[in-house]
């Protein structure tokens, strides 16, 4: 038999490719929507298609005015990866019924209520989120599945080339 990576470390990796396309100026985050092994589509932070980015606008929004991690959201002009991965998934005419999420963090209560009315069985986190006990509670009485992957051993060796994990960074 080869010695090769599992579904969760190879997911895991895409994962962060995926997030350097965000222009967000507090954390990049990036979400796969995988059905039978297969991408279905997938999803990072940033504002919607058109908008400036938030360093064309002179900064963070929430920086400016001291806004913590997890509060006031709706003052952010950026989408999360979580919904533009659904979002994507929705203009392509693409179900998500019965398929894994994966996160780079845990959703926010706002992104946990959209993937429970989605579809979605599963999530499958690599970080932590302030405020996720919200997101927990919804995930919980809705039976969405979360799991936390152990891919600390591939985390460990791909960590030069995918330069560091910036996961535990601040929002």
């Amino acid at each position: 038999m080869t010695d090769r990576i599992s579904w969760d470390e190879y997911f895991y990796g895409i994962m962060q490719l995926i997030k350097e396309r965000s222009v967000c100026l507090r954390r990049k985050v990036g979400a796969l929507i995988v059905k039978n092994s297969l991408i279905l589509c997938t999803g990072y932070n940033g504002p919607p298609a058109g908008h400036p980015h938030p360093d064309e606008l002179g900064g963070c929004v929430r920086d400016q005015l001291g806004i913590p991690t997890g509060e006031r959201l709706e003052l952010c002009y950026c989408l999360h990866a979580e919904q533009n991965a659904l979002l994507q998934a929705a203009r392509h005419g693409t179900s998500v019924e019965g398929a894994d999420m994966y996160v780079t963090i845990f959703p926010c209560p706002i992104c946990a209520r959209m993937i429970a009315n989605s579809g979605i069985s599963r999530v499958k986190v690599f970080g932590n989120y302030a405020g996720d006990e919200a997101s927990r509670l919804v995930f919980e009485r809705t039976g969405v599945e979360v799991s936390y992957p152990d891919i600390s051993g591939f985390r460990s060796s791909q960590e030069h080339l995918l330069g560091g994990d910036r996961d535990g960074e601040a929002e």
